[in-house]
């Protein structure tokens, strides 16, 4: 039996022949020598069904450009090791302190993590769709020249973007970790975190939960790790991306981060970016519960929220697919075909229960006037 997929019409649908369209006007402007779909995801965790999503439709869009403007493209997998594993609150100041996967666990067991997790997935979709990817761990990304030196252009022009990087304090996070050995503690919030910059370079003063006050330099090429808050760090990678004329770089990010990108974009022009040098983006249907809300595991696991109807436990962990991977594969780029087939299908959420529908049963799409 053959499912149906009816979507009703939007405003962004009804400019649009193809979900691609919106990357067109930057495509046929920059006219780019190839182009890098750059998608990430926290690593603190097992993937989900919206991460699984998110990724198969990263590829196949790219495959859809790829073929379209005869362009070469790739995929970019941001693992963002900067998430927090460990969170404890300074009872005296009340300070809420984190220690980073980075930190509590190590490059090779992150390394290790990611080939478990997210390789096989990758290597599928890659075979499939014959395009090319790599993985880039946060810590090696803020530790190359061209990132630091961005973010410490970037600071210079703290004031005039941090209202949107911030708009409840105006303080965008900058974080780097303690530097005693196995330490890495840093204030989440970074109320005590001060940056001095000079010519070349940027002193950072913090306080340690567990060794007081300390001072890290960083520079464009060594210093200690720089984590920053979530909407900075996207600002300094994006604004980085920026620099290569040749190359156009796709934000791609689930549909959740539609509000927090309008921030980010707005800090991006308050320190000097005008037009066509903003971020090219293509945000990605989203899965919610019965009630519209994000699916959220992290809310399942704590009891706030429990499994809407129509979902699965797989949907939660992806290691439980009642299949082999390259099934999983094959149904996730089968259902990516279907939504990426009409705009009205690519620019919306679906419901965990719809998008099991949609994965187990040959679909169809439907047009509405």
């Amino acid at each position: 039996m053959t499912a149906s997929l009816v979507s009703p019409n939007t405003v962004l649908a009804n400019a649009l022949t193809a979900a691609e369209d919106v990357l067109a006007p930057r495509i046929r402007t920059a006219s780019p020598a190839s182009i890098a779909f750059v998608v990430g995801t926290q690593i603190n965790g097992v993937p989900h069904l919206g991460t699984s999503l998110v990724q198969s439709l990263t590829f196949a869009a790219a495959a859809r450009v790829r073929d379209r403007f005869s362009v070469p493209v790739e995929v970019r997998f941001g693992a963002l090791d900067n998430a927090p594993h460990e969170v404890a609150i300074d009872q005296t100041s009340g300070h809420r302190y984190q220690r980073a996967c980075a930190q509590a666990l190590g490059e090779e067991a992150l390394a290790a993590q990611v080939d478990e997790l997210y390789r096989p997935l990758f290597d599928a979709l890659s075979e499939r769709l014959s395009i090319p990817y790599a993985i880039e761990m946060y810590s090696r990304q803020q530790a190359d020249e061209h990132y630091r030196s961005t973010w410490l252009r970037a600071h210079r022009r703290i004031d005039a973007a941090r209202w949107w990087l911030d708009p409840a304090h105006g303080t965008p996070h900058v974080r780097v970790p303690c530097p005693a050995p196995a330490c890495g503690w840093a204030e989440k919030h970074a109320e005590q975190t001060r940056v001095l910059l000079g010519d070349e370079h940027a002193v950072v003063h913090a306080v340690c939960l567990h060794h007081g006050p300390y001072e890290v330099v960083i520079t464009p090429t060594g210093g200690g790790h720089l984590d920053l808050a979530t909407l900075y760090r996207n600002l300094v990678k994006e604004l980085a991306a920026t620099t290569d004329r040749d190359h156009l770089s796709v934000m791609v990010k689930g549909g959740d981060w539609v509000f927090g990108s309008a921030l980010v974009d707005n800090a991006l022009t308050a320190i000097g970016l005008v037009g066509a040098q903003l971020p090219a983006r293509l945000f990605c249907s989203q899965v919610v519960t019965d009630t519209g809300a994000k699916l959220s595991k992290s809310l399942i696991r704590e009891g706030k929220a429990s499994l809407p109807d129509g979902s699965a436990p797989w949907m939660l962990d992806t290691r439980m697919w009642p299949g082999s991977l390259a099934e999983y594969a094959d149904r996730l780029l089968d259902t990516a075909e279907v939504v990426l087939s009409d705009p009205r299908h690519f620019f919306r959420s679906y419901s965990a229960g719809e998008l099991g529908r949609l994965m187990s049963a040959p679909t169809r799409s439907v047009t509405t006037p």
